[in-house]
């Protein structure tokens, strides 16, 4: 792919193609999506690509409603829809088949850009990570989705980057899914894992100090440890313990390396984290996992104003494409609000880009010349 045809039609909104220009920079190394046989694509990955972005950013909750907004929409129509239009069939073929290379390409290099450009918090903590799962209501024709009987979930799994607040990895598998195996392959050396008690592993606590990935853990509070040494704690403050141990049974579950145990209590609830963490105080312990919680905020306000989890998607595939466009869509937000408002991502500035787009789409259809708008096309971009 040599560049992505941005915009793509004769007339362009300025606010869609701000929106969307972090993606120029990944342009030259995408790998190319080419048809499987001798017939052209109905749908190219930049056509493909726009219409995942154009699902999540208007909040749309089915593939039969981005289809019709495709045909009847003018902007969609015009900017999103590939030429001559696609099925709902067709589209359904696509997105689970096609794609997932590209998204992932795009993916990786959008999180560093969005890494680049947005602030650094907590940076005196290190580089925190929150690794988390998320499950995902399937349908009973998914039956690559095991959870129950009767019931079809998959489940994502989730690294978020706590200094940036945005997602950096993600892995898909069926509802029943272990979340442990996930954590070393979505550390990289010197990351701090912050975790639920749900990945409470000793093997894993000893594996990661052995790459030297770190971890801020919850554990169960009936834990067996074996003490070896004390540190000091003021009897005034939330922290009533901070010490060395060995966690687990001898001979049986017990850690290799020794690890540190905080034991503090806020809002009359006990919490016993584990970390390898010797460099922090035991308040900064707690306030590291404390910062947990931004994926869980994450999870939520990316499932309720992008509809991630309303499935255009059936197979195991089909749901990552869906998903890697649900994340490349947010970590664009992300851009666009820092760059043009020093803010957050907000549904607020979200909204107010719709409306801008359309207004903007208006406001050039009213103003230009009806002999010269089939004709002129701006060039709002340089080859490349």
């Amino acid at each position: 792919m040599h560049k992505f045809n941005i915009p793509k039609k004769i007339f362009s909104p300025q606010a869609y193609a701000r929106f969307i220009n972090p993606l120029q920079k990944f342009a030259h190394g995408t790998p190319v999506l080419e048809s499987k046989g001798n017939r052209p694509l109905k749908m190219t990955f930049e056509d493909q690509l726009h219409a995942l972005i154009f699902f999540h950013l208007q909040e749309y909750e089915s593939a039969r409603d981005l289809i019709q907004h495709m045909k009847e929409d003018n902007f969609a129509k015009d900017w999103v829809a590939p030429a001559g239009g696609i099925s709902r069939s067709s589209f359904g073929e696509i997105i689970n088949s096609r794609g997932l290379d590209q998204l992932e390409y795009i993916f990786k290099g959008l999180c560093g850009e969005a890494q680049g450009a947005l602030p650094s918090n907590h940076s005196d903590l290190g580089e925190l990570i929150a690794i988390d799962g998320s499950l995902i209501d399937a349908v009973l024709s998914m039956y690559w989705a095991d959870y129950r009987k009767g019931s079809k979930k998959a489940k994502g799994h989730f690294g978020f980057d706590i200094n940036h607040n945005v997602p950096t990895k993600v892995y898909l598998t069926d509802g029943n899914g272990p979340e442990r195996p996930f954590v070393s392959t979505i550390l990289s050396k010197g990351q701090t894992g912050i975790m639920d008690r749900g990945y409470q592993s000793h093997k894993v606590f000893d594996l990661l100090q052995q790459e030297n990935k770190h971890f801020v853990c919850r554990i169960k509070s009936k834990t067996m440890r074996t003490v070896l040494e004390e540190y000091p704690v003021s009897p005034d403050n939330y922290v009533l313990k901070d010490s060395l141990v060995l966690l687990g049974t001898p001979g049986i579950n017990q850690t290799q390396k020794p690890v540190r145990v905080v034991d503090y209590k806020i809002a009359g609830v006990k919490y016993y984290v584990a970390t390898d963490r010797l460099d922090l105080t035991a308040e900064q312990v707690a306030t590291v996992y404390k910062l947990r919680w931004n994926i869980e905020t994450f999870f939520k306000w990316w499932k309720k104003h992008l509809k991630v989890y309303h499935l255009i998607a059936r197979s195991q595939y089909g749901l990552m494409v869906q998903i890697l466009g649900g994340l490349i869509t947010y970590l664009l937000m992300a851009i666009y609000c820092h760059d043009q408002f020093n803010e957050s991502v907000s549904i607020k500035r979200i909204r107010q880009l719709r409306i801008t787009i359309q207004n903007q789409l208006r406001d050039t259809v009213n103003n230009a010349e009806p002999n010269k708008l089939k004709i002129k096309k701006q060039k709002l971009y340089a080859k490349t």
